[in-house]
C-alpha cells in the first residue's frame, strides 16, 4: 500500500488523490521513491521521441541566395544539435554569422568549400569534415562551378 511505503498516512494520500491538499516537495519525493520513479521522470515530457525522420519531415530554410537549407531534424530547439543538409550553389555563400556561443561541424558530400573564421580561410572537399567553436565571424563560400553540400551540425542549434 502506498501509504505505507512512503511512510504517510492513508488519510493524507485521500487528501492528495481528491486534489483537497498538495505535497511538499520532501512528501512528493518520497510517493516517488515508493513508485519507484524520480521527479525527473515524473515530470519529464511523456511524449513518445521519434527516432527516425523521414525526407517529408524536412523543414526547408531559404533565407539566402544561392544557398538552400533544410533542416533535417525539426523542432531543434528543443535538442542540444541542429543538424542541417546544405546545399550551395556555384559561387555562392552562406551569409556571414558574427560570433556566438556553440560549435559548428560537418562533412562535405559532395563539392568543396572553404570556411572563413574570421580572417583565416581553410578548405574541405568531399569526404572531409571540419569542425570550429563559433567565437568570431564565419562562413561558408563555393567557390567552383559545381554545387557543394555539406551535412552541417551546430551546438547548441541556430534555428
Amino acid at each position: 500500500d502506498l501509504a505505507n511505503r512512503a511512510d504517510l498516512t492513508k488519510g493524507f494520500i485521500s487528501l492528495l488523490e481528491r486534489d483537497l491538499t498538495s505535497p511538499s516537495l520532501d512528501t512528493l519525493e518520497l510517493i516517488l521513491n515508493a513508485l519507484d520513479t524520480s521527479m525527473g521522470d515524473f515530470f519529464a515530457d511523456k511524449e513518445p521521441a521519434t527516432v527516425v525522420f523521414t525526407k517529408e519531415n524536412r523543414v526547408v530554410v531559404d533565407d539566402e541566395v544561392g544557398i538552400k537549407k533544410e533542416v533535417l531534424i525539426p523542432g531543434a530547439q528543443d535538442r542540444e544539435v541542429d543538424i542541417m543538409l546544405v546545399t550551395l550553389d556555384p559561387y555562392s555563400r552562406t551569409k556571414k554569422e558574427d560570433a556566438h556561443l556553440g560549435d559548428e561541424c560537418g562533412i562535405v558530400i559532395s563539392g568543396r568549400i572553404f570556411i572563413i573564421l574570421g580572417k583565416d580561410v581553410h578548405k574541405a572537399s568531399k569526404g572531409d569534415a571540419f569542425y570550429y567553436t563559433a567565437n568570431r565571424q564565419h562562413w561558408i563560400e563555393n567557390r567552383s562551378k559545381r554545387k557543394a553540400v555539406i551535412l552541417w551540425i551546430s551546438a547548441p542549434p541556430s534555428f
